[in-house]
C-alpha cells in the first residue's frame, strides 16, 4: 500500500493534502465520526506521526461534499484525532482545488470553492490575476462568545478565560496574564500552559454544544495587544490546539474566534480590519462579513503555497508504522 500526498502550507502551517482516503458516512460530519475508530485513523497515523510526519503536522483527507451545493469535503487532522474545523488548510484547499483544475477558475477574478467540513460549509474565495493566485479569503461558519470571565486557577496564577466557537471551540486569554509572551523562546511554556488549561475547561458547560460533535475545548489562544492600526486591532497570537500542537499560522478557526470575541466586546467595529500575526511572524487580516442573531461570520485573508508532493509506502516488516509522538 502506498499514500501520495501533496504538502502545502498556509503563514507557515503545514496541510497535506490526502485522497483516495475510504470513508463512510451521509456528512462529513459524520464521516469524521466513523474515521476516528476506523482505517481512516490508522492512515492519519502514518501520514502525520513521524517518521513519515512530526507532532505539528496538519492534514486532510478529501471526501464527497455532503450534497452538490459544495465542491468538495475534507476530513482535517492531526497528531490526536480529526478536528472540526480549520481556516489554515481551507486556504490551502482553495489554491489547491484552483491550481488542480478540481475547481475550474476565473484568471483575472474571484472563484468560490465551497468546502464541507465538520462544523459546516465554508468558502475559500481565491482571488487571481493573470491567473497568479494572490489572496485567498476565508469564509467561515457562524462564530459566538459562549462565556466570558471564567475564572481558572492554573500553575501560573488565577486568570480569567473566554470561551468562544470559530468553527471549533476555543480557550481565549492574554499571554501576559500568565506572566509570557506570545514570542519562540517562551514555546514551551505556553505548550504547557495551553494544554493545561485546555483541559481544565473542555468539560465546562459552555463548551458542550447542541451538536456533541463539536463540544469540548479544541484550543487555547493566548494572545498578545499591540495595539490598534489605522484599520483596526492588531493582536499577536499562538494557538495550542489537540495535546499541545502549536499552530504556525495565525490559526484560521481561532481567528474567527477571535473576530466573535472582538465584535461581541465592541474591540472590532464593521468596517474594520484585525491585523493577526502568529508566533513567527506570519499574517492573517480578518473581518466580520456578516452580523447574525448569535454572533458573526468571520472572514480571514491569507495566502497559501505549495510545498511539493511526496509517495509514502508502507512496509509490512515496519514495527512503526503507526507512527509515534514524543509530546
Amino acid at each position: 500500500m502506498h499514500w501520495t500526498v501533496e504538502d502545502w502550507h498556509t503563514a507557515g502551517e503545514p496541510f497535506r493534502i490526502v485522497e483516495g482516503v475510504p470513508t463512510t458516512g451521509p456528512t462529513v460530519a459524520a464521516r469524521r465520526v466513523h474515521a476516528m475508530t476506523g482505517e481512516a485513523d490508522e492512515i492519519r497515523r502514518f501520514l502525520c506521526l513521524e517518521p513519515r510526519g512530526h507532532d505539528d503536522m496538519y492534514g486532510g483527507f478529501i471526501t464527497p461534499p455532503d450534497d452538490d451545493g459544495a465542491d468538495l469535503g475534507v476530513l482535517f487532522w492531526h497528531k490526536d484525532g480529526f478536528s472540526t474545523a480549520c481556516g489554515h488548510g481551507t486556504i490551502a484547499l482553495g489554491a489547491w482545488a484552483v491550481r488542480t483544475g478540481r475547481v475550474p477558475s476565473d484568471p483575472d477574478g474571484e472563484t468560490v470553492v465551497t468546502i464541507d467540513v465538520p462544523s459546516g460549509r465554508v468558502q475559500a474565495r481565491v482571488h487571481q490575476s493573470g491567473g497568479r493566485i494572490e489572496e485567498i479569503v476565508f469564509r467561515s461558519v457562524e462564530s459566538r462568545v459562549l462565556e466570558r470571565g471564567i475564572r481558572l486557577h492554573t500553575t501560573r496564577g488565577d486568570v480569567d478565560v473566554d470561551l468562544v466557537f470559530g468553527g471549533a471551540v476555543y480557550a481565549t486569554l492574554p499571554a501576559g496574564a500568565l506572566g509570557l509572551e506570545v514570542a519562540p523562546a517562551h514555546t514551551a511554556d505556553l505548550i504547557a500552559i495551553g494544554r493545561e488549561i485546555k483541559w481544565a475547561l473542555d468539560q465546562h458547560p459552555a463548551a458542550q454544544l447542541a451538536d456533541a460533535r463539536l463540544s469540548g475545548v479544541y484550543g487555547t489562544i493566548l494572545f498578545d495587544d499591540l495595539g490598534r492600526t489605522d484599520r483596526g486591532p492588531w493582536q499577536r497570537n499562538v494557538t495550542v490546539f489537540a495535546d499541545g500542537e502549536v499552530d504556525r499560522s495565525p490559526c484560521g478557526s481561532g481567528t474567527a474566534a477571535r473576530v466573535a470575541m472582538l465584535a461581541a466586546s465592541g474591540q472590532l467595529a464593521d468596517g474594520e480590519e484585525l491585523t493577526h500575526d502568529s508566533i513567527i511572524g506570519t499574517r492573517f487580516l480578518a473581518r466580520i462579513a456578516e452580523r447574525t442573531a448569535a454572533g458573526v461570520i468571520p472572514e480571514v485573508r491569507g495566502m497559501a503555497y505549495r510545498t511539493g508532493s511526496s509517495t509514502f509506502e508502507l512496509d509490512h516488516d515496519d514495527p512503526l508504522t503507526r507512527g509515534f509522538s514524543l509530546r
